[in-house]
């Protein structure tokens, strides 16, 4: 999310490196995870909003977007120590 949040890496390249659809379909069936499922979805999108909105409101849906993902991904931080 870093990486993203500091244009260091595209939404285009996330999707295609870390995001793919092999990539989403074993976060679904393997992990079953509420979390991680919306993790993934929520990255995924991120291409088409930076596409389809103009740039200064992409640039805000992204900001937030990234936030969303920053959370989800400590609280399923935070369930995965509970749970060790």
């Amino acid at each position: 999310m870093e990486s993203l949040a500091n244009g260091v890496l595209s939404a285009e390249d996330a999707v295609r490196m870390f995001f793919h659809s092999e990539n989403c379909l074993f976060v679904h069936k393997e992990l079953r995870d509420k979390t991680a499922d919306a993790i993934m979805s929520r990255v995924v999108q991120l291409p088409d909003l930076l596409t389809a909105l103009p740039a200064e409101q992409a640039y805000r849906e992204f900001q937030h977007e990234l936030a969303t993902i920053r959370s989800l991904c400590l609280k399923l931080l935070e369930e995965q120590r509970l749970v060790a």
